[in-house]
């Protein structure tokens, strides 16, 4: 994977994978104290105590078709490679949450990407799901909650595309933002 936006998205996939209805993404970039962590937070059905020690094994997959699963150990790997760490807890019938930070200025640690797309993939997806997206540059903060868009759209499903463009457009804008000195 090129960016953590990629990670990010089979972070997610995974969630929805494990039938969670409400995911709460949350990126955190503070120079200050030289981190940058991503935290996906779902309600799915939860990892065991078992599972979650062999998570971190690319051959330890529930997949049926392809008997490898990368998307974990190449996060943990990207993580450790830039200072970080890969944290993940579960509770069987509440949910999951994996974390991974990263020295913000480590040369090696792969740039954020494009969250916004990444945003937009999930919804476009699976537009009856609750995501709670939160980013935070210094103290600077853009959130985003699909719960909050059922009353702009009422019934127009948010995998439209007039949907779409302007989740897009408040995404770019959003984050955009953040990254300006005001």
């Amino acid at each position: 994977m090129l960016e953590l936006s990629h990670h990010i998205l089979d972070l997610i996939e995974n969630s929805l994978a494990a039938g969670a209805s409400a995911i709460k993404l949350t990126v955190i970039e503070d120079t200050v104290s030289d981190i940058l962590s991503l935290e996906v937070i779902d309600d799915g059905w939860g990892i065991s105590e078992e599972i979650i020690k062999q998570l971190c094994d690319p051959f330890m997959t529930s997949r049926r078709l392809r008997k490898v699963g990368l998307g974990i150990p190449l996060l943990q790997q990207a993580a450790q490679s830039c200072a970080g760490d890969l944290e993940i807890e579960s509770e069987i019938g509440v949910g999951t949450k994996v974390k991974a930070t990263f020295q913000h200025s480590h040369i090696d640690r792969m740039p954020l990407g494009d969250i916004t797309a990444t945003i937009m993939a999930v919804i476009a997806a699976k537009p009856d799901l609750n995501l709670f997206y939160m980013h935070m540059v210094d103290g600077r903060e853009f959130t985003f909650d699909t719960s909050v868009l059922i009353n702009k759209f009422k019934d127009t499903p948010f995998n439209d595309v007039r949907v779409l463009i302007w989740i897009k457009t408040c995404c770019r804008e959003g984050v955009k933002k953040l990254y300006c000195d005001e």
